[in-house]
């Protein structure tokens, strides 16, 4: 029997090429089952499971994460979680069966972006009221200026300070482009392909490596335009918002690579495939 522990493993961390935002700060408790596509991702070791990282269901079987959180592990999801230290009767554990990492994404470099993969779950997960599908925005939609977006998660990346119990949610407003990218904000380390929000006076660190940033919807009351990439190594550091990759620059790359190819041989990882 598998049993699930609250901390992040021994050996090996999920780790970008800043320190990954690690944790809600100045958050709140969310409403239980508010964000109820919020994924807990965590790593099979022996007898247990290890929290590792966030994500966001997108269908049934199939799980939206950041690249820098996948490593030669065997995976699980976590879904319908809210207070991750008792059991409250929605929680879904399903296995992933095969892993997509975008091809360009460069663990060596992370600057370059295309911090994305898809994780194919073992069967589908069971919609209810706590679990349901996450809303894309449209491809090639890009946030305003000053859009209040929520980033959601249980903080469980890095080992100073306690984890929270239950999910938390914090309010970061949209960075455009044009400031992010300025040199004494993120400069040439933020490309088109990011989201920034957060940094100008608000916390820094915000939310789970792999997990969603929620924004008001074009199409959907919600809308996950934001994959959690990498944050300041200090919360509270002027000018350095948490950055996310920008899920609308890959939606093409999304349904291609849930879209079985006749001939396409996916392999136990599938690492670069489905392009």
């Amino acid at each position: 029997t598998l049993r699930v522990l609250l901390s992040s493993p021994a050996s090996g961390s999920a780790l970008p090429f800043y320190n990954p935002s690690s944790r809600v700060v100045n958050g709140e408790d969310a409403e239980p089952h508010s964000w109820p596509w919020q994924v807990l991702l965590l790593i099979e070791q022996g007898d247990w499971l290890y929290i590792y990282c966030g994500g966001t269901l997108i269908k049934p079987n199939w799980v939206l994460t950041a690249a820098h959180c996948i490593s030669n592990e065997k995976y699980w999801v976590a879904l319908g979680e809210h207070d991750i230290t008792i059991s409250e009767g929605p929680e879904q554990f399903i296995p992933v069966e095969k892993i997509y990492v975008h091809p360009l994404y460069n663990n060596d470099d992370a600057s370059q972006g295309y911090d994305i993969a898809l994780l194919k779950l073992s069967y589908k997960a069971e919609l209810t009221d706590e679990v349901k599908l996450a809303c894309l925005p449209p491809a090639g939609y890009i946030l305003p200026h000053g859009t209040k977006c929520y980033v959601t998660g249980w903080g469980n990346l890095n080992t100073d300070g306690p984890t929270p119990d239950k999910l938390q949610q914090g309010l970061l407003p949209v960075v455009d482009y044009a400031h992010c990218s300025q040199p004494d904000w993120w400069g040439s380390a933020v490309k088109e392909i990011h989201v920034c929000a957060g940094g100008a006076n608000v916390a820094g660190c915000y939310g789970d490596s792999g997990g969603p940033l929620n924004c008001p919807g074009v199409k959907c009351k919600w809308e996950v335009n934001g994959v959690v990439s990498f944050g300041p190594e200090y919360c509270n550091t002027p000018k350095k918002p948490t950055v996310f990759t920008r899920v609308s620059a890959f939606i093409d790359w999304i349904e291609a690579t849930r879209a079985p190819s006749p001939g396409r041989t996916r392999t136990a990882r599938g690492l670069g495939e489905g392009v």
